[in-house]
């Protein structure tokens, strides 16, 4: 993680344990950043993936921040999603606003509510 980005800790944070320590923000972009402080950052070369780069690019010139998290899309205790109709399904059952699929750009304000999951009594929560 480049020194410019991080967050030093004030000094009651580090004698933080367990989930308290990992809630410390790190640097400017948390969700990524490991106790420390480092990350497993993946790259996207023009040449080789031209629409998620012009995303990211888009992205940044946006928000400032180069950076897009990639992760596993699922709730707990349900397959990884694999198909657009698996995306659905777990975007129309988590607080997700929206969902980008390829060209298609759906907001959860704009869908059927009918079709809305309710995970919360499904899993014990972490």
């Amino acid at each position: 993680m480049k020194q410019s980005r991080r967050k030093p800790p004030a000094e009651a944070q580090d004698a933080l344990f367990g989930i308290d320590r990992l809630n410390v923000p790190r640097s400017d972009i948390p969700a990524v950043t490991h106790v420390d402080h480092s990350a497993r950052v993946q790259t996207v070369e023009r040449e080789t993936n031209p629409r998620y780069h012009a995303l990211l690019e888009a992205f940044k010139a946006r928000t400032g921040c180069p950076v897009i998290v990639n992760t596993s899309f699922n709730v707990r205790g349900e397959p990884i999603v694999c198909t657009p109709a698996d995306a659905f399904g777990c975007f129309m059952g988590t607080d997700l606003d929206c969902l980008a699929i390829g060209n298609c750009f759906l907001r959860k304000a704009e869908q059927d509510l009918s079709l809305k999951r309710e995970y919360a009594d499904s899993f014990e929560p972490d």
